[in-house]
């Protein structure tokens, strides 16, 4: 169980970086997620987003996948989540974990994504076609 990288970064997303820290001889398997900006949420279309993180953010992105590291036994994991203005199809987080078995590396790879998204304090400020905007998940 190793967290090989867990951050924050206000730059494009390398899933192939992830993924090539987590690979290794004895993974059957690395499962990987990509979280991308869509054009619509709640019934509105959305024309761009921008996340912006607390100051103690990257510690909560690094206690997130060490549970996930410690939950799994015998997995390598690699999260980062984008801060700063997002287009649509921009990827807003990328995942990867490498396991013995797909089921493994599966379940982890999901429990990393949903951990991550429930702990980390990044708040969404979306804004849509008719000119409205609004935070989403903020306190």
């Amino acid at each position: 169980m190793t967290v090989e990288l867990a951050d924050l970064r206000d730059g494009d997303l390398d899933l192939a970086e992830l993924v090539d820290l987590v690979a290794h001889e004895s993974a059957g398997a690395v499962a990987t997620f990509t979280g991308v900006v869509r054009n619509h949420d709640g019934g509105k279309q959305v024309t761009r987003l921008e996340y912006e993180a607390h100051p103690e953010a990257a510690a909560y992105i690094e206690a997130s996948a060490g549970r996930i590291a410690a939950r799994h036994d015998g997995v390598r994991v690699a999260v980062v989540h984008r801060t700063g203005p997002l287009a649509i199809g921009d990827a807003a987080i990328v995942a990867a974990v490498a396991a013995a078995h797909r089921r493994e590396a599966f379940a982890a790879v999901a429990d990393l994504v949903d951990d991550v998204k429930a702990t980390v304090p990044i708040w969404k400020h979306q804004f849509y076609t008719d000119g409205s905007d609004d935070w989403v998940n903020a306190p």
